[in-house]
């Protein structure tokens, strides 16, 4: 739990960091694959829900996708089909 937990912070203190500047899409499409097999494989090991959703992971998921919307309006074919829309939904 306390691996997952200060991965999402160190996640969450470096989008932070750039708050004001829109990330490449290499930058996207890399941190959207890293939040989301992170949070895959400790739900997997039995990490409780509680720590999984917590306030830094839905602030990352958050400006993920807000900075996907922003890619797939000004370049259509950037992502690729990444996207921060879990395969289960």
């Amino acid at each position: 739990q306390q691996w997952y937990s200060s991965s999402m912070k160190v996640i969450c203190m470096w989008l932070a960091d750039r708050l004001d500047v829109q990330l490449h899409i290499y930058q996207l499409k890399t941190l959207i694959k890293i939040v989301k097999k992170t949070y895959r494989d400790f739900r997997l090991q039995g990490v409780l829900e509680g720590t999984l959703n917590s306030k830094t992971y839905d602030t990352v998921h958050s400006r993920l996708t807000v900075e996907e919307a922003t890619v797939s309006v000004t370049d259509a074919g950037g992502l690729q089909g990444i996207t921060m829309k879990d395969s289960d939904e």
